[in-house]
């Protein structure tokens, strides 16, 4: 192997076979190697069998991707192999059984079964695997053998000391195989924090004040649930698995209420359920934060990939007409960053706010500076004995007071109602009541994140993105260094900074890449600013974008 910048890993296998364990332990020692780290997982919908896989660029450099492209090839059961063919060159090295691995050109035979059997238990076959890889990259061995400790902390000294032993056979083995590709370390690694999206989100809940979540588990944002769970005595929240997703947003829109600061997260299949609460939420004026973790429909579709096609769901879900805002964070350090200002708009405005994300960015590893702290930005007032809850104003936000918080009733109702919170049929407190509420958009529009350029200021072709394919369609263009082509990213979807007209009418060629099967985002930026948004690269079969399936699609519409 010549490359010694970076190295791509792929470990495959069937579920059940430690896969992402392995993910787990072997991107805690790169780290703790001083190597950068990207690590992704594919996997299907069967707690057994099947095949699954990670992804891990290791390298010098900082990565943040995903890509097509295999140096080596950890294969664990006999489907692996055909599985990943497409995406391995005449360089890349498999390295498996015998039984699985004899028909390769560049093979080497590792007999991780028998090996673990040597420590009592082919089980420990996961962490042999572990073992042969850090000792081909010759990461180091403390960092072996720390991750390994930690990982199985609660099963016990007799198990921590098997997978320990048979993690330092593999490692002994892997040095000896003639395979040695040494990376060169990076000091300033070791200042860097190992996040995926879902602890990202957690820990942006937690920066923005959230004391109460509640969810009924769906993939993939079920981590997003767990996380929230495993900080919650260290972090005052309160965790409810709710008998179901309805209940589940009507308490969150409850704690709110109250005075809390609530989020419930979901997948799709599960947000169709709690459209007509977040109607609620608009007509009674409350806060609600709510983070969709997408993954393709409809119906139950493929629970363990990834899509964006949610976005026009949470544009219009609910039942009426009220203001919503839609943040689709185009990195880790953005779902911190955005779910912990998602509680803060929330609160402001009154209005239901979203956090859209998908598989690929939840499940999602690489290496972030400490993340920053978050102002919590708190509109609760002390009422009065003549408070009304629905004051008219000329911005369209009443003051929000919370029951027991002063001497005033905080009456609210999903009838229609007057300044009091008294139902009402009265047309014109109707008309006054719509505007009211509607009003609030000139604010929200007025703060909306602008989007991100980044290349040429010259350009002539401009690359839209959005959401989670941020950091693929930006390491993909570094291909295109010698064209006039620039990115326009937005982490707000809706409503659109004003300022991308500008930047859209300025290209000579607008192309739009989504994942997702119509164009959602395009048809919305069509819509809002009434230009011609039909050049489009969509991909909906439920795989991630990789960098090189990016550069190729804008390679063949460019004809460069």
């Amino acid at each position: 192997m010549q490359n010694t910048t970076e190295v791509s890993v792929v470990i495959s296998g069937a579920a059940g076979q430690g896969i992402q364990a392995v993910e787990q332990l072997l991107a805690g020692i790169v780290k703790d190697s001083d190597l950068y780290v990207f690590a992704t997982k594919e996997y299907m919908s069967r707690v057994r069998g099947g095949n699954n896989s990670t992804t891990l660029r290791i390298s010098c450099k900082p990565v943040y991707a995903n890509i097509d492209r295999i140096d080596l090839l950890l294969v664990l059961n006999e489907n692996a192999i055909e599985r990943h063919r497409w995406r391995m060159t005449t360089s890349t090295i498999v390295l498996g059984e015998e039984k699985f691995v004899k028909d390769e050109t560049n093979h080497v035979v590792v007999e991780f079964s028998k090996i673990a059997e040597s420590f009592g238990n082919r089980i420990y076959a996961n962490s042999v695997a572990t073992g042969v890889l850090a000792g081909i990259m010759e990461l180091n061995i403390d960092a072996l053998k720390k991750n390994i400790e930690q990982y199985f902390v609660k099963k016990g000294n007799e198990v921590i000391n098997a997978n320990v032993s048979a993690a330092l056979k593999g490692y002994e083995l892997g040095r000896k195989l003639g395979l040695k590709l040494e990376l060169k370390k990076c000091e300033e690694v070791r200042k860097k924090n190992l996040l995926n999206g879902s602890m990202a989100v957690a820990l942006g809940a937690v920066a923005g004040g959230c004391n109460f979540v509640s969810s009924y588990p769906m993939s993939p944002s079920t981590a997003v649930f767990t996380e929230l769970a495993k900080m919650s005595k260290t972090h005052g929240i309160l965790v409810e698995q709710a008998e179901d997703e309805i209940a589940a947003a009507n308490m969150v829109i409850a704690a709110w209420y109250a005075g809390a600061r609530g989020l419930v997260t979901t997948s799709g299949g599960g947000f169709a359920l709690m459209c007509e609460a977040i109607s609620l939420a608009g007509m009674i004026e409350t806060p609600i934060v709510v983070h969709l973790g997408q993954r393709p429909g409809p119906a139950t579709g493929l629970p363990t990939r990834t899509e964006q096609a949610d976005l026009n769901l949470v544009l219009y879900a609910g039942h009426g007409e009220f203001p919503r805002v839609i943040y689709a964070p185009g990195s880790i350090e953005e779902a911190y960053e955005l779910t912990a200002k998602a509680f803060n708009v929330a609160d402001k405005f009154q209005i239901p706010v979203f956090v859209l994300t998908d598989q690929y960015l939840l499940d999602s590893y690489y290496l972030v500076d400490d993340l920053p702290k978050m102002d919590i930005e708190r509109h609760i007032v002390k009422t009065d004995a003549n408070y009304r809850r629905y004051t008219v104003t000329e911005d369209g936000i009443s003051p929000r007071g919370i029951p027991g918080y002063g001497e005033g009733l905080v009456r609210v109702d999903s009838d229609e109602h007057d300044e009091f919170g008294h139902i009402t049929e009265s047309s014109s407190v109707r008309k006054t009541m719509v505007e009211k509420r509607l009003r609030k958009m000139n604010k929200i529009i007025q703060e909306a994140l602008p989007p991100k350029l980044s290349g040429p200021k010259d350009y002539e072709v401009l690359i839209v993105s959005w959401g989670s394919t941020y950091l693929i369609v930006e390491e993909a263009l570094q291909s295109f260094l010698n064209h006039k082509i620039a990115h326009l990213h937005f982490s707000q979807v809706y409503p659109i900074h004003p300022s991308a007209k500008e930047y859209l009418e300025k290209a000579k060629r607008v192309i739009f890449i989504e994942q997702n099967a119509t164009g959602q985002f395009a048809n919305l930026v069509q819509q809002t600013f009434l230009i011609d948004t039909s050049e489009r690269i969509l991909k909906y079969d439920g795989y991630a974008y990789s960098v090189e399936q990016i550069a190729k699609a804008i390679r063949e519409r460019l004809g460069v």
